[in-house]
């Protein structure tokens, strides 16, 4: 059969955007389809100027597709309908296949809203291969497990699949016809921050799983933790350092240190890859706070490693408790002084409103922040994502009326919904105008010292670093808006990250005007940027 493989837009836009976290799952799928002898085309909407209807047809005019294929995390309904729709107009005989979170999070409430031919729920190779050939050879669906599709006018969902034990017994990703060299060509110096001015990122999953049960994450993958062999996993990099030219590689795993002796083994193999290359290899990874030493960090660093996220979340037991986080305050202190000691950057997070969450306990996480952090973690507020114990709490609750329409309507955007037991819509209001002031206040923002255009958006910047004090020169850098930007960068001398902001903006921190400021001090403000006064 003639397939068709898209990768969605994950914004609401019609332009082209290079910035974004390439897929793996499509990429997995591509490699078992493959396998079994269809013929696979690939359209990334990521890649493309115009509107996804548009993009979906031009590609369906020039083949007749059997079938098309594609997923997206939860908060890509409208993009998936609009992909959904120009199918059902424009092919009608095309077989619509849904993968993703946002098919498996809420399998019938999506399907029925959605209404494509079939989805995947949970991993998808296995499922993908048994239902093409249903499909191909008009079998009983019925017999695919992990599948919804259909039958007289109701929705069937088969039984679970179960989870792929062996994962080294699946294909390396298929990244042919999703345009990957044009992606990495397309790389810009924010893609990690400015840690490499011309990075060529390769994102890989050495595992699967997470048996953790956090409150506000969602496992649509299941949450036993399966490994690849590092055998595996330094045969796929290899293939594509040597294919692409990496330089920079991304491990997707949400747990990397659970096994120690294999990530020691991992930094060991890793280090010897880049003797081989002659050239070093930059990589990040997620660890948890449980498992940080002085041993590991400098073993981590020595290999390259040069940033590490952490799952940090609150600084109160009472909260961490709630979220079902088996860590301790101690634990994320002694994470982020040893990580910073050893020079790795760090990307963390505190995100408020729990269930468990009160003013006191929001107090707590904020005052240890405002004496230690210097803006090295991020503060943010609780998603409800659908599949989380926290999403369902809320529809329990009532906080969502709607699963549907908050899906579709809502869950685009930040919602900063009173999601705690003990604390009243005011309260949770207050919070969060005082989480935007601390954002204000003590996040580091420095003013560039030099900035000059070198490209069509691209553009060299200078700046002080506001910790070490050394002075950096970034190049390659993304600028949409000459005058009003913000940008996100680490030190190349130290671990610290801090803002690089436009004269304009840090006019705007530093006086903390609001939108009305402007539209009344429009040409006041226009004049003294024209005057480079401002």
């Amino acid at each position: 059969m003639k397939i068709l493989l898209v990768i969605p837009r994950y914004a609401l836009t019609n332009k082209s955007n290079y910035d974004y976290t390439f897929t793996l799952g499509l990429a997995y799928i591509s490699s078992v389809i493959k396998q079994t002898g269809h013929e696979v085309d690939c359209l990334n909407l990521m890649h493309r100027d115009g509107k996804t209807e548009d993009l979906v047809k031009e590609a369906l005019d020039k083949k007749e597709y059997n079938v098309l294929c594609t997923g997206h995390m939860g908060i890509g309904y409208a993009i998936i309908e609009k992909i959904i729709n120009a199918v059902k107009n424009n092919s009608p005989n095309t077989k619509i296949i849904l993968g993703g979170a946002l098919m498996t999070s809420e399998p019938e409430l999506m399907f029925d809203a959605l209404k494509p031919d079939f989805s995947i729920v949970g991993e998808g190779e296995r499922t993908i291969v048994e239902l093409l050939d249903c499909i191909e050879k008009n079998k009983d669906f019925s017999k695919v497990n992990g599948i919804c599709y259909r039958k007289n006018g109701k929705i069937v969902l088969t039984k679970p699949r179960k989870l792929i034990e062996d994962i080294d017994s699946l294909p390396l990703p298929d990244f042919e016809g999703f345009e990957f060299e044009k992606y990495l060509d397309n790389q810009t110096g924010g893609v990690n921050f400015g840690m490499l001015d011309f990075s060529r990122p390769y994102s890989i999953l050495c595992s699967r799983g997470c048996p953790y049960q956090c409150t506000f994450c969602y496992h649509p993958i299941g949450f036993k933790y399966r490994t690849r062999s590092l055998d595996s996993i330094f045969n796929e990099l290899k293939t594509a350092i040597k294919k692409y030219n990496i330089n920079n590689i991304i491990i997707y795993d949400d747990l990397f240190s659970i096994d120690k002796k294999r990530l020691f083994e991992f930094c060991k193999r890793i280090k010897e890859l880049s003797s081989e290359i002659h050239r070093e290899l930059t990589w990040s990874c997620q660890i948890t706070v449980k498992d940080v030493s002085d041993e590991l960090l400098k073993t981590l660093k020595d290999s390259g490693c040069n940033v590490i996220s952490y799952g940090f979340e609150s600084f109160s037991q009472k909260v961490l408790d709630s979220m079902k986080k088996p860590i301790t305050p101690n634990m994320i202190e002694n994470a982020f002084y040893k990580t910073l000691k050893a020079g790795i950057s760090i990307q963390a997070n505190f995100i408020f409103g729990d269930t468990a969450e009160t003013k006191e306990t929001a107090k707590e996480t904020l005052d240890w922040w405002k004496k230690n952090a210097k803006g090295q973690i991020q503060l943010g507020f609780i998603q409800p994502y659908p599949g989380s114990a926290i999403f369902e709490n809320c529809v329990k609750k009532g906080v969502i009326k709607d699963k549907l329409d908050f899906i579709k309507n809502q869950l685009n955007y930040v919602n900063w919904l009173n999601m705690a037991d003990n604390m009243t819509d005011e309260e949770v209001s207050d919070l969060k105008n005082e989480i935007f002031e601390m954002k204000r206040k003590y996040y580091p923002y420095v003013k560039p010292i030099k900035i000059k255009q070198t490209g069509k958006k691209i553009y060299e910047i200078k700046v002080r670093c506001p910790f070490c004090k050394n002075i950096i020169d970034y190049k390659n850098w993304l600028i949409e808006i000459p005058w009003h930007y913000t940008i996100f960068a680490v030190c190349r001398c130290c671990p610290y990250r801090f803002y690089i902001v436009s004269p304009f903006k840090m006019f705007q921190i530093n006086h903390h005007t609001e939108l009305e400021f402007f539209r009344k001090n429009y040409v006041l403000i226009r004049d003294l940027i024209l005057k480079k006064r401002l």
